[in-house]
């Protein structure tokens, strides 16, 4: 699943670890690849990206296997994460003269062997070579999109790219997720903004939408998702929700909120537990 958006700070990377972390929490096993060169995924898995550990960049440019570079996560059971470093960051030039420049990701993927249940890839805030990766590798696209009034500004550039991708590279790709984050229920604006997302874009929206939260915000200055950082906290409940959601689209099962609500608050009791 391909976590993207060009549009900076709708929640892309918070929305990559917390899914990821709570599909991991349920039983999963789960792998966030970080594809941006600033490595927000990486530190807020707690996981060490500095310039000389192996990461991401070394298996676009230099062909490395991806299984040397996938650490584990040490907060979570079953969660991994490719970490991203600043080598990244002229890994767009680079890439252009390579052979096969658009699927490296992909083919790095097929030939990672570990069982896993679900690859997240957090894509940068552009529309360049790295994330044309990873919709090349990827089999869906999530799209985070911030309640706020220039939330659908730039998303036609995105869908268009995913059409092209589809066209020439990726026939399986389709955008199958809306998540709506950063929702303030105070104000009018957020309810407009999700009324007209949700007509937009009808069912790929999930009906979980994510709070503004303080504890969202502070969780990846220690390391850690909101899951572990504060399980009692309404963004840890909300993206408990969203993975459930999506768990349960996955496997062609209808999904009641009302329930899931139930069930989360249940995951979140033993999860507090297990932690403590």
């Amino acid at each position: 699943m391909v976590v993207a958006n060009q549009k900076g700070g709708v929640g892309k990377t918070t929305t990559t670890v917390n899914l990821a972390a709570s599909l991991a929490l349920h039983g999963g096993r789960v792998l966030v690849i970080d594809l941006d060169p600033q490595g927000n995924a990486s530190t807020a898995l707690g996981i060490d990206h500095h310039a000389e550990v192996p990461s991401i960049y070394d298996v676009l440019v230099e062909s490395k296997p991806l299984s040397e570079v996938v650490q584990p996560v040490p907060d979570v059971e079953g969660l991994f994460c490719a970490p991203a470093t600043i080598d990244l960051a002229g890994a767009e030039i680079e890439l252009v003269s390579l052979v096969a420049r658009e699927s490296r990701l992909q083919r790095a993927i097929q030939a990672y062997e570990q069982p896993l249940d679900y690859i997240l890839i957090d894509c940068p805030p552009s529309l360049g070579l790295l994330t044309v990766n990873a919709l090349v590798a990827g089999a869906e696209v999530l799209i985070p999109i911030q309640c706020e009034y220039y939330a659908l500004e730039g998303l036609g550039q995105l869908l268009r790219n995913v059409d092209l991708v589809r066209g020439h590279l990726n026939p399986a790709l389709h955008v199958s997720t809306i998540l709506l984050t950063m929702y303030d229920g105070r104000t009018r604006l957020a309810s407009q903004v999700a009324e007209e997302v949700r007509n937009h874009f009808g069912e790929e929206v999930l009906r979980t939408s994510i709070p503004r939260s303080v504890r969202i915000s502070e969780a990846p200055s220690y390391g850690q998702t909101v899951l572990t950082y504060d399980p009692g906290s309404s963004g840890a409940l909300s993206y408990l929700e969203a993975a459930r959601e999506i768990a349960l689209r996955g496997v062609g099962i209808h999904y009641d909120a009302q329930q899931a609500h139930a069930g989360a608050q249940n995951d979140q009791q033993n999860m507090a537990e297990g932690i403590q």
